[in-house]
């Protein structure tokens, strides 16, 4: 059984905010997320999404 933290358990774990983190599962950025009557379920293994703003050198 997969094992889920909601949007806001993922944003003090990453230290972003809830809207950002609503913002990345909304955008299809977190692989394996769902939303059930409008709360985001993130799987507990999922990866921070890199930030797409920021250049890679």
């Amino acid at each position: 059984m997969f094992e889920y933290m909601t949007a806001g358990e993922a944003a003090a774990l990453w230290k972003i905010s809830v809207r950002r983190v609503q913002r990345l599962c909304k955008e299809n950025r977190i692989e394996g997320v769902l939303n059930i009557n409008r709360v985001w379920l993130i799987p507990k293994e999922a990866k921070k999404p890199d930030d797409a703003q920021r250049r890679k050198e």
